[in-house]
This record gives structure tokens, sequence and C-alpha cells, in this order.
């Protein structure tokens, strides 16, 4: 039973075993030629109507009164879009020595793609954090690094990405911002639909993103840059997102304690600021780096998987935390005057 209970904490998420199937049968049998023409025009139209889903089920009245909350979403987008990538770039020291060049390249794009959305939320709800605040946060975050991450990879990146340049910013902007503002403006006539078939479409939004996976991971089969990843740089690979995943999730959590927000806000700031998302990720790449995608995505595939399970276990133990009126936390010190106290004057139990 403990067994049990241990690996429900860890979950191996089906997308990841998913995922992995994917670029397993994309090194067996990898698009060519016409086939390969054929994959990337439906990747790329599978990718802009993802993110036309994306638009049009982004409530704009929630996003307004989301802003309401502004000092928690610009913490949030500091620890996306500047710690990250600080972090980012100090990694440069552990080339080569630790990190190949083209791993780093990905180790660097992974600090830059925007937080999640769904597993900010579920881990939110789960540790009884400030779920409003996670939506809020995780949409805005999504909406900035359509712009935020191109920018960030041609001043960071530069030339190092491989097919990156100056055009791929415009391809970020048309394939993914224009559909997003064309879901927004259809929000009103199509919502309906999306709300009524939202399972099926979450099929869509994977089957998108397994596309993308294929196509960047054959065409990397097909150049034949598999060859520059051994064994002992993966685990390196997974230390390094190890120690950086560690280094948010502490400074996210203490930090926002030093900020002055309550247990319920910082929760939802240490799960929407220490993660990034595959699903925003994934199509950036494959047009950032072309050719060299499945390296690319290589490291943020690993810190996805990786900041599931110890995002798992800790919303787990969050939840088990002693809390008082509002959510806010009744221990000793929390309070003026220290009392162990809930607002009805009683001692508070573990959820």
């Amino acid at each position: 039973m403990k067994r049990l209970k241990w690996l429900a904490w860890m979950p191996v998420d089906p997308y990841i075993v998913a995922l992995l199937a994917t670029v397993g049968v994309a090194a067996l049998v990898p698009a060519r030629g016409g086939a390969a023409d054929a994959a990337s025009g439906a990747s790329t139209a599978a990718v802009s109507f993802l993110f036309f889903l994306y638009g049009a089920r982004l409530s704009t009245r929630e996003a307004l009164d989301g802003l309401k909350h502004w000092r928690l979403h610009l913490t949030v987008l500091a620890c996306t879009f500047v710690v990250f990538p600080l972090l980012g770039l100090a990694a440069k020291g552990l080339v080569p020595y630790v990190l190949t060049p083209a791993l780093y390249s990905g180790f660097l794009f992974l600090t830059l793609v925007p937080s999640t959305i769904q597993s900010s939320i579920a881990f939110t709800s789960m540790a009884r954090g400030n779920v409003p605040a996670a939506i809020c946060a995780g949409s805005f975050s999504s909406l900035a690094g359509i712009v935020l991450t191109p920018l960030l990879a041609a001043a960071l990146l530069g030339g190092t990405g491989g097919g990156f340049s100056a055009d791929s910013v415009v391809k970020i902007v048309v394939r993914l911002l224009v559909p997003f503002v064309a879901g927004q403006l259809l929000r009103r006539w199509v919502g309906g639909f999306l709300s009524r078939h939202k399972k099926v479409l979450g099929y869509v939004d994977r089957g998108s993103i397994l596309l993308v996976v294929y196509t960047a991971f054959s065409e990397g089969m097909v150049q034949g840059i598999w060859h520059q990843v051994t064994p002992l740089r993966l685990l390196a690979l997974l230390g390094v997102e190890a120690v950086l995943l560690t280094v948010m999730l502490v400074l996210t959590w203490y930090g926002a304690k030093r900020l002055g927000f309550g247990r319920g806000d910082r929760v939802a700031i240490q799960f929407a600021g220490s993660k990034k998302s595959l699903a925003a990720g994934l199509p950036m790449a494959s047009i950032l780096f072309g050719a060299h995608a499945s390296l690319a995505v290589l490291p943020l595939m690993l810190f996805h998987q990786m900041q599931l399970m110890v995002c798992a276990v800790i919303a787990k133990r969050r939840s088990r935390d002693p809390v008082g009126f509002g959510g806010e936390e009744a221990v000793s010190g929390a309070r003026p005057g220290g009392a162990r106290r809930t607002a009805a004057g009683t001692a508070p139990r573990s959820g």
C-alpha cells in the first residue's frame, strides 16, 4: 500500500510516455522526402489551430479581472522571463565540461518558454492555494511568451539556435500570435462549442504536439544529430535540470513570503513560477531551431516530467498544511501575536 501511495505522489505522465513513443517511431521510421514535407505542413497547420484554441478558451473577462492581482502576476512573469533566463545564462559555465553546446542551447531555450496552465492550476488546487490566481498567471504567462520567448531567444541564443533567424520571430507571430488573437475575437461565437467538446479538443491539443515532436525528431534523425548525445551527457543534463528546478521552487516559495504574499498566493506563485510549458515550447522550438529542434526540445521534455513528479509531491504535502480562515497559514508567527488558531478560535486540523 505504501508503495502505491509513493507512486501516486510521483506519477509518470501518460502523455510523456506517448511523447517518448513518438520519438521512438521517429527514430525507427523518420519522415523523408515528400512525406517529410507533408508532415511539416500538417504540423504547421496543427500548431496554428492549437493556438487558435488557446485564444478561444481564454476568457477575456477573467483575464481583465485577474489584472487586479497585478503584484502576483508580475512576480510570476519575473520568475518565468527574468530569473529563469538568468539561471540559464549562468549555466553557460558548464559548457563543454558538463553540457555540450547543443544541449546547452536547448537548456537555455527551456528557461525562456512560458509557464504551464493546466498543471499549475491542478497543483495549486491540490495544495489549497489561490486557484483563480493560478489560472490568470498561467494564461498571462502563455500569452506573454508568444512575444517574449522569441525575442529572448533572438537576444540570448542568436545564431546558436541552428535555424534561428529574425525571420523566425515573424513566423512565431504569424503561426502563433495571429491564431491566438483570432481565437479571442471569435470566442463569442465558438466558446460554447469548445466548452461542449472539451474532451475531444483535448485530444486535438495533444495530437498536435505529438505531430510536432514526430516532425522535429524525424528531421533530426535524417540530419544525424543524435550522434552528439551520450548517456553520460543525458545524466549530466538531468542533474543540471534538477538543480534548476530546486532553485526555482525554493526561490518562488520563500521569495513570495519575503514579498508579503499570503499562503494561497505563495502556492500559486510557486507552481506557476517554477514550471515550463511543453505545449507552448515545442511549437516554438520547431520554428526557431529547424533541423536542430529535436535536441533543443529534449531538455524541455525531461524538465517537464521532472517538474510534474516533484510538484506532485510538494502539492500533496502542502495539502496537509494547517490553514485558517481565508486559506492563510494558521501557524505560530503567521499572524500578529503568533496564536495558533483559526478565525473561530479553535485549533486547526490538518487537511
